[in-house]
């Protein structure tokens, strides 16, 4: 149960940073929701592995270091974060004055940026998803890395460098937890269809999966 509240803990704060640096135009944002992942992963890192992410407890699973039942149970901590934290950023949010208007959009769904198209910002989210999966893998569960003070940095810098470069395009998410806790509350809030949601599944999902791949051939478990 530790290892479940930690991830919930860990996902939430990282959700809730998106939410409230989207909605309140935050200049530098990225780095805000980067420093949130790396700080979440220095505090959970060794009670739950600190993923946060369902695409990186896929790649953690394929890995071999996450069974089946744990995946799962992960996974439904994840998601569960992610709604409760668009949730409460919303509140947080409703009344707030945004560029002198009185009533702010207080929640919001990802899509990819005007004028992108669907597979532009699937393979941004693929790419760069594979690239924070297989970072998490090398830093934190590689042996030769093993017991390193480096892997929350490296990890959090990870998702500051996808969102900058590829945040204008996919709108960032590299995780299908902030592509579907925000975009669910969108939903339920404003009644209005999510039609670029499966983007924020398919895109990271298959990024981590590549991920593991990458890394058994990298032999870095050897």
């Amino acid at each position: 149960m530790q290892k479940y509240f930690t991830e919930f803990i860990g996902t939430f704060f990282l959700v809730l940073t998106v939410c409230l640096t989207v909605l309140g135009k935050v200049p530098l944002a990225p780095l805000a929701i980067g420093a949130s992942l790396m700080v979440m992963v220095y505090m959970g890192g060794h009670i739950s592995g600190a993923h946060y992410n369902p695409a990186v407890s896929l790649a953690v699973m394929l890995r071999g270091k996450l069974s089946t039942g744990d995946f799962i149970a992960y996974l439904a901590a994840q998601f569960a974060a992610g709604i409760a934290a668009a949730y409460v950023a919303s509140y947080i949010l409703t009344g707030y004055l945004i560029d002198g208007k009185t009533e702010a959009l207080t929640s919001f769904a990802l899509n990819p940026g005007t004028g992108v198209n669907t597979l532009a910002a699937l393979l941004v989210e693929g790419l760069y998803t594979f690239a924070l999966a297989l970072v998490v893998l090398n830093a934190a569960t590689a042996p030769k890395t093993d017991g390193n003070s480096f892997y929350g940095l490296a990890i959090g810098f990870t998702v500051v460098v996808g969102a900058f470069a590829g945040g204008a395009i996919s709108g960032g998410a590299f995780n299908p937890a902030v592509g579907i806790g925000p975009s669910v509350v969108h939903n339920l809030l404003t009644k209005t269809a999510i039609p670029n949601w499966w983007i924020y599944v398919v895109g990271p999902f298959a990024g981590g999966a590549l991920a593991a791949v990458a890394f058994k051939i990298q032999g870095a478990e050897d």
